[in-house]
């Protein structure tokens, strides 16, 4: 199956790692990409750097927004690809060949996931994310916790719905529990798909994302289920710190 891949790319003001996730989409062997980047109309030197690409991508919106979240909702205005990425400024697909291997190989599914390498600063690769992905989801799947990073999955287009802007922080955990109600077909790929920069905007202002998790955990699944699993999510971390002596999303 050969498909096109709008992949979204948010930034404001990173002018440090943006050229990274550009020429982590540029340099893809699977061409049929659709590349948008919205960016907050940053001042630091960032749209210089993408100027430099701007040959490589097909839109580019430069203005003022409402958080991240509606950055986003732009991006999904603009997409036009039957299957949607977010690949924000600093993440990186995996390899050259992330998107052939997904798109070229694999039988029409509503959604795709896979698993992540957390990156440092320096790009380095520093390990895995705490929660691995499970070998089937649904939209269950994540009521102990955001178990697959957004960055490695790829939701058919049609299936898409604005985000929840009224979450700062946590959105993306409500629309990905959204989208995998709506899928028929969810496709586990056993592998690789991304780089995740840590020390996102959710790890440092932690207090109020967790606070977000909770209220999108609730809505989903009950305020009883949602306080059990709770419980159980706060178990499982005191027993990760005392293996590891530190934690990673």
């Amino acid at each position: 199956m050969v498909a096109k891949v709008s992949i979204i790319t948010i930034v404001y003001n990173n002018v440090k790692d943006i050229e990274y996730t550009i020429q982590s989409v540029i340099k893809q062997s699977f061409h049929d990409i659709e590349y948008i980047i919205i960016d907050g109309a940053s001042n630091d030197g960032t749209l210089d750097v993408i100027e430099r690409y701007r040959e490589h991508i097909d839109i580019l919106v430069s203005e003022k927004d409402d958080g991240i979240y509606d950055a986003m909702n732009k991006g999904l205005a603009h997409a036009t690809g039957d299957y949607v990425l977010f690949l924000n400024s600093g993440d990186e697909l995996f390899s050259t060949n992330t998107l052939k291997t997904i798109f070229e190989k694999n039988d029409d599914a509503d959604i795709y996931y896979g698993e992540t390498k957390l990156i440092d600063e320096n790009r380095n690769i520093i390990g895995d994310r705490r929660h691995r992905a499970p070998k089937e989801l649904n939209w269950q799947s994540f009521k102990y916790g955001m178990n697959v990073c957004h960055q490695a999955i790829y939701v058919k287009r049609q299936l898409t719905e604005p985000y929840d802007t009224q979450y700062q922080l946590s959105a993306d955990i409500d629309w990905v529990i959204r989208m995998a109600k709506k899928a028929s077909k969810i496709v586990n790929l056993n592998e690789y798909v991304a780089r995740y920069l840590v020390g996102g905007m959710s790890q440092q202002r932690h207090k109020q994302s967790l606070i977000e998790r909770y209220n999108v955990f609730k809505k989903h699944y009950g305020f009883i289920p949602t306080l059990f699993n709770h419980a159980i999510i706060a178990c499982r971390l005191a027993i990760y710190r005392l293996k590891n002596g530190k934690t990673r999303d």
